[in-house]
C-alpha cells in the first residue's frame, strides 16, 4: 500500500478542539486581563464614552432574533384560501405593521402550509384511484 492511497489518511492528526501553544497563551492572557478590561470599559462608559457604553450594552443585552407578530389572517383550509392570506401579509408589510423580513417569514410558513395541503389532496386522489383500480371490472 502506498503512503497516500486514496481513502487512507497518513495519521490521526490533531485531536478535535486542541489549540496550539500561541492560542493557549492568548487564552491565558485574556482570562487574566478580562476582568480588568471590563471594569475599565464600565468606568469609561460611565464617564460618557458612548462607544464603550454601546459595546457593553451589545454584549450584555443581545438583540432579539424575532418577535411575535399580530396579524389577522383568514382561515386556511384549502389551497385557494392562501391567496387572501398572502394578500393580508402583503398589505401588512405595505402598511408597516410587519417588516419585510417578517412578511417573508410569514409567507414561507403559508407556503409550507400550501405544500402540506397539496400532499393531503394528492394522497386522497391516489387512494381514490387505487380503490377504483381494485374494483373488479363490470
Amino acid at each position: 500500500m502506498s503512503k497516500f492511497e486514496k481513502g487512507h489518511r497518513g495519521g490521526p492528526g490533531r485531536p478535535r478542539g486542541s489549540r496550539n501553544a500561541g492560542n493557549r497563551l492568548l487564552d491565558r492572557l485574556a482570562a487574566d486581563g478580562a476582568e480588568a478590561v471590563v471594569k475599565k470599559m464600565i468606568e469609561t462608559a460611565l464617564e460618557g464614552d458612548v462607544r464603550a457604553a454601546e459595546v457593553l450594552l451589545k454584549r450584555a443585552w443581545t438583540q432579539p432574533r424575532g418577535r411575535a407578530v399580530e396579524i389577522e389572517l383568514p382561515p386556511v383550509k384549502a389551497a385557494a384560501d392562501l391567496v387572501p392570506a398572502h394578500a393580508a401579509v402583503v398589505a401588512a408589510v405595505g402598511a408597516g405593521t410587519l417588516t419585510p423580513d417578517e412578511g417573508s417569514a410569514l409567507s414561507s410558513i403559508l407556503e409550507a402550509q400550501r405544500r402540506a395541503i397539496e400532499v393531503v389532496a394528492l394522497e386522497e386522489r391516489v387512494r381514490a384511484l387505487e380503490a377504483e383500480m381494485a374494483r373488479p371490472p363490470q
